[in-house]
């Protein structure tokens, strides 16, 4: 069967034959993304994603020969745990990509949860945000966000019917999941970005997906539709999750 492609909206969604496909495809893709930024603005910045479903895809990029010295990673969202636990974002990163490449200390900038206090750490993300990408007011803009999406129909740490879906005046703020608290990238932050890449794989995502592009549903209860940024939106599917669409 054809990979096919199809325009929703303002979405781009591509429907890939299987997990394989859809790792190589998010890597072209990420790859043309990274050489246009580079060529225009001498950097590229690309906020990363946790879960089970992008691993692979770290894994195939820290065997690339990239300009990493010009490659500044972020991450989306992470849990409130230390850097060195299992469940930590940042740790999966390392060790699919980040140990196994040669990239400044300097251009891994993590989400830090270590004082104990969530507000306290989101507080002092933005600010290394801001300094960063040298903005004093507004949204800076990430060439690339990737996400993922859960069979809730959440992304980053913006789950339904919670606070952070409502957070529009902060670049990070604090999500909850059952209760425990996680740093997140604000729906505003999302939207300021050049690209934003979806990539989602699994039957257990079909539900969620038909909500999500769906011409009506609720947004607090499928935070994904909050996603519409002023940039590129590009979903990358597998067949397995958008066999009902």
């Amino acid at each position: 069967m054809q990979d096919s492609k199809m325009a929703i909206e303002n979405r781009t969604v591509e429907v890939l034959d299987d997990k394989s496909a859809l790792i190589q495809r998010s890597q072209d893709l990420i790859l043309s993304r990274l050489q246009t930024a580079i060529d225009s603005r001498g950097q590229f910045t690309m906020a990363l994603a946790g879960g089970s479903t992008p691993k692979p895809l770290y894994e195939a990029l820290s065997t690339l020969s990239l300009p990493w010295s010009k490659i500044h990673i972020f991450w989306g969202d992470e849990r409130y745990v230390p850097a060195t636990d299992q469940d930590s974002n940042q740790l999966m990163a390392r060790q699919a990509l980040l140990d196994k490449i040669e990239i400044p200390a300097s251009n891994i900038h993590p989400m830090d949860a270590s004082s104990a206090d969530p507000a306290i750490d989101a507080q002092k993300h933005e600010a290394e945000l801001r300094s960063f990408f040298q903005l004093e007011t507004g949204f800076p803009v990430l060439d690339l966000i990737l996400l993922g999406m859960g069979d809730d129909g959440h992304t980053a740490s913006l789950f339904p019917h919670t606070e952070a879906l409502m957070v529009r005046d902060r670049l990070i703020t604090v999500g909850n999941k059952d209760g425990q608290p996680r740093l997140t990238f604000t729906v505003p932050l999302i939207n300021q970005a050049r690209c934003v890449l979806f990539i989602v794989a699994g039957a257990n995502k079909r539900a969620a997906l038909k909500q999500i592009f769906a011409a009506q549903a609720d947004e607090t209860h499928y935070p994904a539709r909050l996603i519409q940024p002023q940039g590129e939106l590009l979903w990358l599917l597998d067949r397995a999750a958008a066999e009902e669409l």
